[in-house]
């Protein structure tokens, strides 16, 4: 068995365990920002392929304690890195700390760098490059306060890559991020769906995908470990052509999305057309204070815009209160969920949330709210 670390935005832990489970780990323990499991490696080709959650799957390769910087070279230098990869090929080194006493990480990244080049001489006579922006394998250094664990990356790109994505608006959403927040909703394929400010329609293709049960690594991305000397190429052939077998035919899926930007729908339509996902998808524009629900209930899921500058917060707190007024008379029979790092949406909308999660996009803290417009009592005499 190895040992692995899968990250994940915070907050969707609990869901990474349950992707961890559909590939068939039973123990993993979850921790803030990812899930250590224990597994043999065609769960961890599988976690690649299969999991919507997950950003990158590592491959814990050494561990020991240290106080100052030598502890770590020597560390690095007694891992036995050309068991893993050639000389000829690339590597990118980067290093994380929490609550690590020693002054510079970029020294420690630069001797991490030299103990696996140092090795490398020792053991073939040949050192591997750095290439810091299409590395063949990447390595992670994890410091706490006193120990130091080292890391390949099995996934290579972030898996949120999913090479689908051709045109972006201002501030997408990360495709895992989306992929959890339509997880917490509920939303299940063949339940209407609406995003009524679909931006460059990131949840549209994620629940495209789902609904046509499209693993989200099987677009034609490669992954770190295929790079690696151990790669088992029939396992992950048999993975691949399991899960392209189970896809379904291209149909609508009663998932819908909007925007009052004409410029966001041209993206999401370029985007869905190039990863074949258009026909599930109704795409139009509108205005979300004036559009009608789709169907008589369902799932609207949307990530408005959060207000970083103090003139945006004034516009977002005139805003807030005709879209409570909107979703009270358009959406009612409907769960409507909100995902912001503005805490006051709640109260300007003049709206009790039923449920509010807590979420982070990269570093900003964020809320998936949930409010129940409960059909008969909103509509209009």
């Amino acid at each position: 068995m190895e040992k692995f670390f899968a990250t994940c935005p915070r907050g969707l832990e609990p869901l990474l365990v349950e992707d961890l489970a559909a590939v068939g780990v039973a123990d993993a323990k979850a921790v803030p920002g990812g899930v250590h499991f224990a597994a043999e490696w065609p769960a961890c080709y599988a976690l690649n392929l299969h999991s919507r959650i997950a950003t990158r799957v590592l491959w814990r390769v050494a561990q020991g304690r240290y106080t100052r910087e030598d502890d770590i070279y020597n560390l690095a230098k007694d891992t036995p890195w050309p068991h893993w990869f050639a000389a000829r090929q690339t590597i990118r080194v980067d290093v994380v700390g929490v609550k690590c006493p020693l002054k510079s990480l970029e020294f420690i990244t630069l001797r991490i760098k030299d103990a696996v080049c140092d090795r490398f001489r020792a053991d073939a006579n040949a050192r591997p490059t750095v290439d810091t922006r299409e590395p063949d394998v990447r390595i992670h250094g994890f410091l706490t306060a006193d120990e130091c664990t080292l890391y390949i990356d099995t996934s290579g790109a972030p898996l949120y890559q999913r090479g689908l994505r051709q045109k972006t608006v201002e501030a997408p959403l990360k495709e895992n991020l989306a992929a959890g927040i339509l997880r917490l909703t509920g939303w299940k394929p063949g339940v209407p769906l609406l995003d009524p400010m679909c931006g460059s329609g990131t949840f549209l293709a994620e629940a495209a995908q789902m609904a046509l049960n499209i693993a989200p690594g099987a677009g034609g991305r490669s992954f770190g470990f295929q790079r690696l000397r151990n790669f088992q190429l029939e396992t992950w052939k048999d993975l691949l052509d399991a899960a392209q077998d189970a896809e379904k035919p291209v149909q609508h899926a009663q998932i819908y999305g909007s925007d009052i930007s004409p410029v966001s729908v041209r993206a999401a339509l370029a985007n869905l057309d190039r990863a074949g996902l258009l026909p599930a998808v109704t795409l139009s524009s509108g205005d979300i204070l004036e559009i009608e629900a789709p169907a008589e209930s369902g799932i609207m899921v949307a990530n408005p815009p959060y207000g970083e500058r103090l003139s945006e917060q004034e516009e977002l707190a005139v805003f807030y209160p005709p879209l409570g007024s909107a979703l009270k008379r358009n959406f009612a029979g409907w769960n409507c969920y909100l995902f912001t790092a503005d805490m006051r949406l709640p109260k300007l909308m003049r709206l009790t949330p039923s449920k509010k999660t807590p979420l982070f996009n990269g570093a900003i803290e964020c809320r998936l709210f949930e409010f129940k417009m409960v059909a008969g009592s909103n509509r209009p005499k």
